[in-house]
């Protein structure tokens, strides 16, 4: 079985396909130093970085699973692996969240807006819209929540249901409203916008996609979202394509590859994706993917719309199509990450008895050029600011109207690039493990 989902991530033939083992009636005890044995043996066998690994640390000297891991990965490059649970895994990859359900980030003057809200989530039932300025969270202005790094901390808590937060806004029409809200199970859209607009005599489809998320239920393993808005595409007859991924933090591989086989050219059918490579211990599983044409669209350029908190999927996507596509960023450097995992607790009946879900960085991903070290992420070439004042498809938002007027003119404008900034915190930065690759409030 070729399982592929997570953290610009993907699983190879046979990994969900093994005998599971008869539980064990010990109970289970996550924080044991057996557990911690467990991680070390894993991380020996499947860590790409395995020849890095230090000498087994004192497990007196360390507090939890988490220090354990942090104390053993390979730092000038590893910022990526971690621990979780099999469900919370499983969940995150086909959208089932629990939270509020928004995102947030600060424009050029430091004022705070939310930056998009899921449909479905608490946040999005009670109505909030992008371009909401958050002036208050539980009656504390927004200046008081940045810490002496410079960023900030909004201390929200965890992403448990039942727990309520307070939020002050501004409206766009200048109102002022206090909403409580309360988090809650939900599932999650990664479609935020889709549209297409007529722009120098071509039609061009704009698509905000927020995470690469696989619709429960549909096998091959894909998005049903996906699915509809490249139907929508085709029907439009666009001719240039903007993808936003400013906020997509990555998710499946397997929905990454579904949506570069629609992007692709009919000519390049059959022609190199990507290939992967794990340690030496397991290259066995070294393996390859080429393209299969989906879908009717033949595009001969895509314009991205990317930040830092475009990684890991994001980044797969982009550099797959690069050697056949003109690709144009337009925004901020990505974040860098060209190296995926697989959750290990399969292989490991100690984990999988406990309930850790150890996900390691496993294998590189390289496109058809060789093109895999990019730890630096990818640079734009248009730099451009953030204004999440604006609602999608307005072309206020300097980064979509960056993306026309590169269309237009064949490059941005000088008074456009001159309203560059980059800000301090965003909303990545205060992610960790798996909410790093679904970043949400």
């Amino acid at each position: 079985m070729k399982y592929k989902s997570f953290s610009f991530l993907f699983l190879l033939i046979g990994f969900w396909a093994c005998n599971p083992t008869e539980e064990d009636p010990i109970t289970p005890n996550p924080q044991s130093d057996e557990v911690k044995e467990a991680i070390y043996e894993s991380m020996e066998e499947w860590y790409y970085w395995n020849e890095e690994l230090p000498a087994i640390p004192d497990f007196a000297s360390v507090s939890s699973n988490e220090e354990f891991l942090e104390a053993i990965k390979f730092k000038p490059l590893d910022r990526f692996s971690y621990l979780t649970t099999l469900q919370a895994f499983q969940n995150a990859f086909v959208g089932k969240n629990a939270g509020h359900g928004f995102g947030f980030a600060f424009n050029s003057e430091e004022r705070l807006y939310l930056t998009f809200v899921f449909s479905e989530s608490p946040a999005g039932k009670d109505g909030w819209e992008r371009g909401w300025e958050i002036l208050e969270i539980n009656g504390k202005a927004i200046a008081d929540y940045k810490t002496s790094s410079g960023g900030y901390d909004f201390q929200l808590g965890g992403s448990d249901p039942g727990i309520t937060n307070t939020f002050t806004f501004k409206l766009p029409d200048g109102s002022t409203i206090t909403r409580a809200n309360t988090k809650a199970e939900y599932q999650s859209n990664s479609v935020l916008y889709k549209n297409a607009f007529e722009v120098a005599g071509e039609k061009v489809g704009y698509w905000v996609y927020q995470s690469f998320k696989a619709t429960a239920g549909l096998s091959p393993t894909k998005s049903q979202e996906v699915e509809d808005t490249m139907g929508y595409f085709e029907s439009e007859n666009i001719e240039e394509l903007i993808i936003d991924l400013r906020y997509n933090g990555g998710g499946s591989v397997a929905v990454a590859e579904q949506i570069n086989n629609y992007l692709i050219q009919s000519g390049n059918t059959g022609k190199l994706m990507y290939t992967n490579k794990l340690n030496s211990l397991k290259s066995s599983f070294n393996d390859s993917e080429n393209f299969s044409k989906l879908g009717n669209l033949n595009l001969t350029r895509i314009i991205f719309i990317t930040s830092r908190g475009t990684a890991s999927a994001s980044e797969l996507v982009i550099n797959c199509l690069d050697p056949y596509f003109e690709i144009v960023l337009i925004g901020d450097n990505t974040y860098g990450k060209p190296v995926g995992s697989f959750p290990l607790s399969s292989y490991n009946d100690v984990l999988k008895r406990n309930d850790v879900e150890l996900v390691p960085i496993t294998f590189a991903l390289a496109n058809s050029e060789g093109k895999a070290e990019y730890f630096d992420g990818f640079p734009a070439n248009y730099a451009v600011g953030d204004s999440p004042q604006f609602p999608w498809g307005d072309q206020r938002d300097l980064r979509f109207g960056a993306a026309l007027d590169y269309i237009e003119n064949g490059t941005v404008s000088g008074r456009i690039q001159s309203q560059f900034f980059r800000p301090q915190w965003e909303m990545i930065d205060a992610m960790k493990g798996l909410r790093k690759e679904f970043p949400v409030y």
